[in-house]
């Protein structure tokens, strides 16, 4: 059951494509989880053009490397989002944000989500790792007064913009997993909840478990893997440390940037955080995951170039298989 170990390359994407896929094979990476920005993978392109998918999968031969999963947060996040505004201009490309008017910029992300699942199929992958985006993200304090209308409305957006999308992920055989995250439909355990109900808990859609959105917000990782193990299509190995509890840094960061002291929690390289690995890996042994296991490597206070390869080798001392027989079952006197 040993499972791959791969790098998504989304932090990676002002490099070139063939740079990190050198870089990945020679720390001792599996495989990659290939973003679809940069000039890393262009989903359009591998929909359509039988010479570019080829080109892809030979660059990965030439490294030893396999693919096991695509990420297309960034359009992803595009589909619900309200507002769209100037932070998803300088995340979109020219084709996607048009003339910037917020549903066409919608119509347009969502469109891509369809072309991913295509291209997808066309590697020969089975997952696609996004985000889905939230109309209602913005009423996460609550106040100005929120009615349960307003959320309700919040969750039916979601479910009428993302149901034909997923049709066309089923057309292809291939399966959207959304990362939990704050600023989307399904950001903790409850809203995971809410949004698998909104859309008939229907298969094509699942989750991309990435417990460093959990620690900070004070949920269990361990215990989201036992509740939602039918719904795990995909594993992200991040972590995060949280910084609170000398009465000034909060949890909700404080409009600080990545790195600054004064804030409540930060990502950190795998390892470096409160992410209680062994026991998610036990757990992932329990529910009986046998996909790849993803770093996503963000560390704003190390190098990448150290943190890559460390959080791969400590992963590695990590992810045991579980035993092919019983440990107590030496003691039996049977014949």
């Amino acid at each position: 059951m040993t499972r791959p170990i791969t790098l998504f390359t989304g932090q990676w994407a002002d490099l070139p494509f063939e740079e990190v896929a050198r870089l990945a094979a020679e720390w001792g990476y599996d495989g990659l989880e290939i973003a679809c920005w940069g000039d890393h993978l262009d989903p359009w392109q591998a929909a359509e053009d039988d010479g570019y998918v080829r080109g892809k999968l030979d660059l990965l031969e030439k490294y030893g490397l396999q693919v096991f999963a695509i990420s297309n947060h960034l359009k992803g996040q595009a589909v619900c989002d309200d507002p769209i505004d100037a932070r998803h201009q300088d995340m979109l490309p020219a084709k996607i944000w048009g003339d910037g008017d917020p549903e066409g910029v919608r119509q347009r992300a969502a469109e891509e989500m369809k072309m991913t699942a295509r291209a997808a199929q066309r590697l020969g992958v089975n997952t696609v790792i996004g985000f889905t985006g939230s109309a209602i993200w913005k009423y996460v304090a609550m106040f100005p007064p929120v009615s349960q209308e307003l959320i309700d409305a919040g969750y039916r957006d979601f479910a009428d913009r993302w149901n034909p999308i997923l049709d066309v992920f089923d057309e292809c055989g291939v399966r959207f997993a959304h990362e939990v995250h704050p600023s989307e439909i399904a950001y903790d355990y409850w809203t995971t909840v809410r949004t698998l109900e909104a859309i008939g808990h229907r298969p094509a859609f699942g989750l991309n478990w990435d417990p460093s959105h959990f620690v900070w917000q004070d949920l269990d990782p361990v215990g989201f893997l036992w509740d939602f193990q039918d719904r795990i299509y995909h594993v992200d190995c991040k972590d995060a440390k949280r910084l609170v509890g000398n009465g000034r840094n909060g949890r909700m960061g404080s409009h600080l940037a990545w790195a600054d002291p004064r804030r409540g929690w930060d990502f950190v390289s795998t390892g470096h955080g409160d992410v209680p690995w062994e026991q998610c890996f036990r757990m992932l042994n329990a529910i009986g995951y046998d996909g790849p296991v993803s770093i996503e490597w963000e560390d704003a206070g190390m190098d990448r170039l150290v943190g890559a390869p460390e959080a791969l080798a400590y992963v590695k001392s990590k992810l045991f298989d579980p035993p092919e027989a019983a440990f107590d079952a030496a003691f039996s006197t049977s014949d």
